[in-house]
């Protein structure tokens, strides 16, 4: 997802040299020859796309909606992610790189004039558009994060012609805006601009921040949210109008069968080199592994479970037997946290527990880490410690320990519950010293609580489900009671992010990915009123580091190490990147690309770059 996200920046926006492996990439325009093949993608199982507009909230905010679905029609203004890498590509995106003045306190866009499927120029009313519909109903975005960016710092925007002039009420780190706010724009055709067919509204062009505006925006988002809503629509004349991305949706039904075909308006330099691209979804592993002993899939996925032989994140070992004549074994390094998230919310009745940090720490020393991606993931994965993805650049990280601050110790997670003041009885521990000193319990705990968790997780995984086992087991030996709930991946989204009591740990399988955000400063899990804090954790001084490395100009050391000593999720070991998050990555070997085969660090899909 977005639940689940290198650089080097050669310009005014340069983040410290090597941080992000941004370089200033150029993609070579594809030639003329005519389309030819059909590339098939599996999509994650149990994660078809379920939503088109990219305008969302949290419940569809996930990899299977934007980068494997609605970026192959409807691109964002900054393109990030290309080969392998991380990388922002000026060459890919809708604008020029943003030009940052007045001690950054303002920042200009300059479109390139490229179209939409309709024809319309992609300009600086389409961005309008998108910016007055985000001021309008920013609650109702999952990119939204109360005080910081767009729109909360915005002090005024307009648009003329090609050019968008923003300013902001303080200064802003142009890394950070950039990678984080610029980057989740996109452009909308004047063709959404209506309430209902054939009654177009004053949402692109009237005056941003203004009430008028404001009621525009709003009636045109109601109406757009029904058609989304509405799957059948997706391939409507409406939608597609819009499309500025190398694909038009030809076909969607609401198990997560797609196809795109190529859009001849596409104004980029790559062309699609296939005829049309198939997704086809899944609802279990193992389901799309039979996909694959047929060969009917052209990147797919194993789970690792399968495999007879370890290898690393640098160096596969030994394919599956059944396929490997057919497939070649493809993965890539993450740019991304792996967590379960914990619900902090008041009411949840398991909060009590998850609001002790010495509970935190229990439950985090005894996962083991390098047991399980040695055993489970057959040593495709890295162990994740705080909230910075596994390969992040010391220029942007800053010197952020690589000490395990909690390496897996049942004996010493037995010994922080017994001197809090809890005693094991038939294998549940249970609360013997109520209070608030420092060998008691906590608030909120009473005499006789018996510690327990619910876990929500996504099934269909096996891996994943022995993952959530081996862990349930290791909890159980000290006295902590978890029970699971497996439910399919787009069912814990929405369960996760609603809020809801009935869980404790929410655990959807691939973490978050830092995309569209991307720079991995943490206000989006982590601060109050964050767009993706679906557990609420409040922690003033982890707040205030993540505002000095988004206001300010501060690396990620801080932030990091707080974030790794205070627990304000449970992490977990991080695998490596496939095409759709579905396990280890597939490739039929018939099939070539321009930019290699390793799965996006962003697990961005890119199928204009395959041809056979």
């Amino acid at each position: 997802m977005q639940m689940r996200h290198k650089l080097r920046l050669a310009t005014t926006i340069g983040l410290a040299a090597g941080a992000l492996t941004l370089g200033l990439v150029a993609p070579s325009v594809s030639g003329a020859a005519t389309p030819k093949g059909r590339l098939t993608f599996a999509e994650g199982p149990g994660a078809n796309p379920n939503y088109n507009f990219p305008f969302m909230s949290c419940t569809y905010f996930s990899v299977s909606n934007i980068n494997a679905f609605q970026m192959e029609m409807y691109r964002p203004l900054y393109w990030f992610g290309y080969g392998a890498n991380a990388t922002y590509t000026p060459a890919l995106s809708l604008a020029a790189t943003p030009k940052f003045s007045n001690a950054n306190h303002t920042v200009t866009i300059n479109m390139k004039g490229w179209k939409f499927n309709d024809g319309q120029k992609i300009n600086a009313q389409s961005v309008m558009f998108f910016l007055n519909m985000y001021h309008a109903q920013k609650t109702n975005y999952c990119g939204y994060n109360a005080g910081y960016g767009i729109p909360d710092q915005v002090l005024s925007v307009k648009g003329s012609g090609n050019t968008v002039t923003m300013h902001f009420t303080t200064s802003v780190n142009p890394n950070w805006l950039l990678y984080n706010y610029l980057s989740e724009i996109t452009p909308f055709a004047d063709s959404w601009d209506i309430t209902a067919p054939g009654k177009p509204s004053t949402c692109a062009t009237g005056a941003y921040g203004t009430k008028a505006t404001d009621a525009a925006c709003t009636a045109v988002y109601k109406y757009l949210i029904k058609e989304a809503g509405n799957q059948s629509t997706y391939t409507d004349a409406m939608w597609q109008s819009g499309d500025s991305g190398p694909y038009k949706l030809t076909h969607f039904d609401n198990i997560g069968n797609v196809t795109f075909v190529p859009n001849p308006n596409y104004s980029g330099p790559q062309k699609s080199m296939v005829a049309s691209v198939v997704e086809l979804p899944y609802t279990t592993t193992a389901a799309e592994q039979i996909a694959l002993r047929l060969g009917k899939v052209d990147l797919g996925y194993v789970d690792p479970t399968n495999l007879t032989s370890n290898g690393t994140p640098s160096h596969p070992g030994a394919n599956w037997a059944p396929i490997a004549s057919r497939y070649n074994i493809e993965v890539g390094a993450p740019w991304s946290v792996d967590y379960a998230a914990y619900n902090f919310n008041a009411k949840s009745p398991e909060a009590k527990f998850l609001n002790q940090l010495y509970i935190r720490q229990a439950l985090q020393l005894t996962v083991n880490q390098p047991l399980m991606i040695s055993k489970i993931q057959k040593g495709y994965g890295y162990q994740q410690i705080n909230p910075l993805p596994p390969v992040t650049p010391a220029a942007i990280s800053g010197p952020v320990s690589k000490v395990n601050p909690y390496p897996y110790s049942p004996t010493r997670a037995k010994a922080l519950l017994a001197s809090h003041g809890w005693t094991v009885s038939n294998g549940n521990a249970s609360c013997a010293k109520p209070g608030t000193a420092a060998n008691e319990c906590g608030p909120g705990i009473k005499y006789g609580d018996v510690l327990t968790v619910t876990m929500e997780y996504g099934s269909g995984i096996p891996a994943l489900a022995v993952q959530v086992a081996t862990e349930v087991s290791e909890w159980k030996s000290i006295g902590i009671n978890a029970k699971t709930l497996a439910e399919p991946f787009n069912k814990v989204v929405g369960d996760c992010v609603s809020n809801a009591a009935n869980w404790s740990i929410c655990l959807w399988g691939a973490g978050w990915i830092y995309a569209p955000d991307y720079y991995p400063s943490g206000e989006s899990l982590f601060v109050p009123g964050a767009s993706f804090n679906i557990g609420a954790y409040n922690y003033a001084p982890l707040t205030a580091a993540v505002k000095q490395t988004t206001f300010g100009t501060e690396n990620l050391a801080k932030f990091a190490n707080i974030a790794a000593q205070q627990l304000p999720v449970l992490y977990q070991p991080n695998s490596t990147n496939a095409y759709s998050g579905g396990g280890i990555g597939e490739a039929i070997k018939t099939l070539k690309s321009k930019v290699g085969f390793t799965p996006n660090s962003l697990t961005n899909f890119m199928p204009e770059y395959y041809y056979f």
